[in-house]
This record gives C-alpha cells, structure tokens and sequence, in this order.
C-alpha cells in the first residue's frame, strides 16, 4: 500500500511517499505551480490515500483535480476541519500543526510534549502525558522577524539569519543578528521552563539551526507534519479493512 502525503505550506510544498508510518522519498517544491507538480508525483503511480494538509484553501476544481491521483482524498485546510476535529483537536488549529500534535503523541506515548515549529511562524503546542491538546501559541518566526524590521522601520537594513551569534551585539547588523535570535532562544528557554517534564521537539525549516543553540535536551524530528499525515492516512486505511 502506497499513500501519498502531502504539506503545502507557507512558501513551499513538500510530499513523501508512505507505507504506514514508514515515509518513503521526499520532495520538495517552491513556486507557483503546485498541483502540476502533484500530477507529477501521481502520473506513474496513484496514491491509495493521498492526505493534503494546505495553509491555502482548496477549492471544488482542485479537490477534482488531487482525487485523480488517488483511490481516496482526505483534505485538511480551513475549510475542511473534520479530520482535526476527529481526532479531538479544536477546529481553529491549522493543519500542519494538528498533524504535528498527532505526530507527537505517536512517536513520544505516555509524555507530554511542547513542540516547536519553527518555519514562516513560530508555533507552539502543548500535549498532556495521555496525548490530549492543552493548547499552543503563535508569533513570527526567524526570517520573518528580519523582514519585519527592516519593513516597519525606517533605518534598518533586511539581516539574513547569521550562522553565529553573540548575547550583546557590537554593530548595527550584529545588533539586529543577535536580538532576534537571542529574543527566540529566550522564547524557546521561556517556555521550556513553564513545562520541565515534557518532552521538547523541534520541527520547521528552522529547528536544526536552534537545536544546536540549546543546552537542554530536545529531539528533532524534521519531517513531524508528514509522520502526523501518514498516521491519518494508516488509520483511514486500517478503518477500511
């Protein structure tokens, strides 16, 4: 059995092949054409459950278009809540972070988590030991915190994401490098402090880059939104056995 799953996110879309919970090969796409690129991955070979977890709504054309790829289409967006809503998870969650919570609780059972997303936005979400949502937080993320300065301000130049950092900065570039990924490593140890037993994982495009930052123990899991999707798809295709 072959399910495709399927993230679009905030500026790129990434998809692997699964086998249960085994994912297969991973692509990646970045520009306009996504769902040419997703005929692609289906023209030799259609998806028994193909799950599409999308920050951008998909309309009735594009639902036609993804369910010829597939033997069954599952679609988690802001209009399509039932899935995250199935599994207990307030309907206001998006789905790359219902699929990340889902994730979670599967590979950590029995500990409560507090998972770190960190891509376009910095996402934070707390499971109990049993697995059930307490809640999360949301506020931008690395490079978006630089395109924000340098947008809202008058003075301050657009800062790429340094490789090192320093606690005080010693030059306005040093200044910008260091407040905003000092001001997100002391969210992080905020945090952190607030759940001391729970398990700390780090997901995003972003998350290797802050974990060699931390002195805590953290797990990385780079690809915890497409392990989240290929649960549901196992579970949909257990239910139909």
């Amino acid at each position: 059995m072959s399910n495709l799953l399927i993230e679009i996110g905030n500026t790129a879309l990434k998809a692997a092949w699964a086998d249960g919970m085994t994912l297969g090969k991973t692509f990646r796409y970045q520009g306009e054409k996504m769902f040419d690129f997703i005929d692609s991955i289906v023209a030799r070979e259609k998806a028994d459950v193909m799950v599409v977890s999308s920050t951008i709504e998909i309309d009735t054309k594009k639902e036609e278009r993804l369910r010829s790829g597939c033997r069954t289409l599952l679609v988690m967006d802001r209009k399509h809540t039932e899935i995250i809503e199935e599994y207990g998870l307030p309907a206001y969650l998006s789905s790359d972070r219902a699929a990340s919570v889902l994730a979670a609780g599967h590979l950590f059972k029995g500990k409560g988590c507090v998972v770190f997303d960190f891509g376009t936005t910095l996402t934070v979400d707390v499971t109990g030991e049993d697995g059930e949502y307490t809640g999360g937080n949301i506020s931008l993320g690395c490079r978006t915190r630089f395109k924000a300065l340098n947008r809202y301000s008058r003075t301050l130049p657009l800062v790429n994401t340094p490789s090192t950092v320093s606690q005080t900065g010693d030059s306005l570039i040093s200044s910008i490098e260091d407040g905003v990924v000092g001001g997100i490593m002391f969210e992080i140890l905020g945090y952190l402090s607030l759940f001391p037993e729970k398990v700390a994982v780090f997901t995003g495009g972003d998350a290797l880059y802050f974990a060699k930052r931390m002195k805590n123990s953290i797990f990385v899991v780079c690809n915890l939104v497409l392990m989240g999707l290929a649960l549901i798809a196992d579970n949909y295709a257990e239910r139909k056995v």
